[in-house]
């Protein structure tokens, strides 16, 4: 299964794709690059609402990025597709340069929080993102199987604030939720400031 990893549609891609369906109007309009994004579900659900997306997975998985092109060729959406090599999250030189220009108003991340290993790289990539774009937020959806204590002591070491945390399972349709299965959450995740501290 571990290579076939970004070619399927895992529960939270769904529950981060029906939050994205649910907030049409802040999506509208937005810049939005989806971290991880496999086969990009909250992405595309993202540009299908009139976002202007980039789209990122690891450098090393072609079938994955090509895949994703695909998909965007087959819903008509014009998605930028961007690498970065071997882990999400910023190590010197992992990220094509357009990774430095990129100033998304939102970052999306479904179940990029799976490997502890990669979670300092991926709190970095993410910091980074949202100090390029004040006012920026980080969205991710994640089994909660990698302890909340963790994730917590990263935002804190990155300078990060969780503004919303919910239950993935508390705002989708009774019809999708008896389809999934997890102890699934959704948290929306931006910079400390004198506004949210």
């Amino acid at each position: 299964m571990k290579d076939d990893y970004g070619q399927f549609v895992w529960p939270c891609s769904v529950v981060l794709a029906e939050y994205v369906w649910q907030h049409k109007q802040r999506f509208s309009g937005a810049t939005v690059v989806e971290l991880g994004a496999g086969t990009s579900l909250p992405g595309l659900v993202a540009a299908k609402l009139g976002a202007r997306v980039t789209l990122t997975d690891d450098s090393t998985r072609l079938e994955v990025l090509d895949n994703m092109r695909r998909v965007c060729d087959l819903n008509k959406l014009e998605c930028n597709v961007s690498y970065h090599y071997i882990s999400v999250g910023i190590d010197i030189g992992s990220w094509n340069l357009s990774i430095f220009s990129l100033q998304p108003t939102i970052i999306l991340g479904a179940d990029v929080l799976y490997d502890s290993n990669a979670f300092d790289n991926l709190f970095a990539t993410v910091t980074f993102l949202l100090r390029n774009s004040p006012g920026s937020i980080f969205i991710t959806s994640y089994h909660n199987r990698s302890g909340h204590h963790l994730i917590e002591f990263l935002m804190g070491k990155w300078g990060l604030k969780c503004l919303k945390l919910l239950d993935g399972f508390s705002f989708l349709p009774s019809d999708k939720a008896s389809l999934l299965s997890g102890n699934i959450q959704l948290a929306e995740i931006a910079l400390i400031s004198k506004d949210n501290a």
